[in-house]
């Protein structure tokens, strides 16, 4: 039996693949496109940002819209549930531009960090994408449409550095932010003339306070993770920030076990949907971590004998490549898959994938063509599991709180992405040795290498076991996702 009910979605709007479809398809990832310029693209212009501000704050200007996205996206999934999905898209995309042109204009950094506060607001355009997608398409056809949203932007991210320069040549740090403005606008508009609205409302109200206290934990204990390594994990400011959004958890935790209508019901999380979480959080921290040691271990010479080194040069273009054509080969795929046979074979598929090409990572941080293979064997890991992911967590839930669980989703992802892309920074730090170059720049051994990768293909083997359970409790999957219709009780969500 497949794992995901087959029946159409109810209102259903497009049953088929057609060039309707297909238009939905470019304008949803058009909005996806958004997040990635949104946090990716002052990355380019770092170094300009730190002078124009006069500041040694790069952790922050680096981190502040991811953080600001993490705290956005549980009140903007609530409210996309009750409000409709187009409609939040737009006013997500609509903040991200509003806080592209604070950032164009900003005279000192803190209105520059409102700006990028703002910006994070595109992260949330991910989840809502996803959901949306589900809900004017039925499964069969979402499925594959969840694929292509969640991957095909992977293959704009080759292109952008390519593009960007132009453009930061003609108009300096401000060019990035020119850019991401429009891009907003210009999907903003898309999305409202163009995409129909969602079909399936919600009729509970917003918990606001619990979104700020789960947002605002979250951004806590993720800017601790992000940041900690910069400012001293023991540090008094570092603690405080930890000790903030431990207590804003714990809060919120206590606020939705007393209330009836939560910004996500803990109490009605089937074992399903934790599974799936589980799975999804310790897959997304071993790629993220692994997409990250593959860019370090690109750059680093292979004559400098540490035992690791691909040469650096066009090495880590080539690997970047690599890895983003196997996101979207393995987004799309899974998407198709997931359609046909349901969301779990293609989830635990891509975690296989993934714990083999991290495992042959040990041999491949010093062998280039073995590099690029696994490389892109990480990538396809990474678009399976994000696509498989979405669609298992959404299936799980009923269309009225789908907007939640793909929230929910998307924080999971960051969580991982974050804590254990940080670990793994810090290993490499602790197993750091005086450098050749002439200023004695610490660089890792291969030991802190080799513990790195094993450190990611633990946790793809750990993110297996909950992917086994649900693949072995399919036929579970179909009657959760129906008891709430036949009890009237949520699955998930408030």
């Amino acid at each position: 039996m497949k794992d995901t009910p087959e029946e159409p979605a109810p209102d259903a709007r497009e049953h088929r693949w057609d060039k309707r479809l297909i238009l939905w398809v470019a304008v949803l990832i058009l909005a996806n496109v958004l997040a990635d310029v949104a946090i990716g693209s002052p990355l380019l212009v770092l170094t300009r940002l730190l002078e124009r501000f006069d500041t040694d704050q790069a952790a922050w200007l680096n981190a502040s819209a991811m953080l600001a996205g993490a705290i956005w996206s549980p009140l903007l999934a609530k409210c996309s549930d009750i409000f409709g999905k187009r409609r939040l898209l737009v006013i997500t995309l609509s903040a991200s531009c509003a806080g592209a042109l604070v950032c164009l204009i900003a005279p000192d950094l803190p209105i520059f960090l409102v700006g990028r506060f703002l910006q994070g607001a595109a992260l949330a355009a991910i989840f809502i994408t996803v959901a949306l997608a589900r809900q004017i398409c039925p499964p069969r056809v979402a499925m594959p449409v969840i694929g292509l949203v969640t991957s095909g932007t992977a293959l704009v991210g080759i292109a952008e550095p390519l593009l960007m320069s132009p453009v930061i040549d003609l108009f300096g740090y401000r060019g990035v932010f020119i850019v991401g403005a429009l891009l907003a606008a210009v999907a903003a508009l898309c999305v409202r003339f163009i995409i129909p609205e969602s079909p399936v409302r919600s009729t509970g109200r917003v918990d606001v306070g619990g979104a700020l206290l789960l947002g605002g934990g979250l951004g806590a204990v993720l800017a601790y993770a992000s940041l900690g390594g910069d400012f001293g994990w023991l540090s008094a400011g570092m603690i405080a920030l930890l000790a903030a959004g431990a207590a804003a958890l714990v809060g919120w935790v206590f606020l939705a076990l007393r209330i009836d209508e939560p910004v996500i019901d803990i109490r009605a999380l089937s074992r399903p949907v934790l599974l799936t979480l589980l799975a999804l959080v310790l897959a997304a921290g071993s790629f993220r971590s692994m997409l990250q040691l593959t860019s370090i271990v690109a750059e680093v010479p292979a004559d400098l004998g540490l035992g690791y080194g691909l040469g650096g040069g066009a090495a880590l273009s080539v690997l970047m490549a690599a890895s983003s054509s196997g996101l979207m080969i393995g987004g799309t795929f899974a998407g198709w898959l997931a359609g046909r046979f349901g969301p779990t074979r293609p989830l635990l598929g891509g975690i296989a994938i993934g714990a083999v090409a991290t495992f042959a990572m040990l041999a491949g941080v010093s062998v280039f063509p073995l590099a690029i293979a696994c490389g892109a064997m990480v990538g396809t890991a990474a678009g399976a599991i994000q696509a498989s992911g979405y669609n298992l967590a959404i299936s799980l839930a009923p269309p009225e709180r789908q907007g939640t669980i793909s929230g929910l989703v998307s924080v999971m992802f960051a969580l991982g992405s974050v804590v254990f892309s940080f670990a793994g920074a810090e290993i490499l730090k602790a197993t750091g040795i005086p450098g050749p170059a002439a200023d004695g720049a610490p660089v890792s051994t291969a030991t802190g290498v080799y513990l790195y990768v094993s450190m990611a293909g633990v946790l793809f083997a750990l993110a297996a076991v909950p992917a086994i359970m649900l693949v072995r409790s399919r036929r579970a999957v179909p009657e959760a996702a129906e008891a709430p219709k036949r009890s009237g009780a949520p699955a998930v969500g408030g």
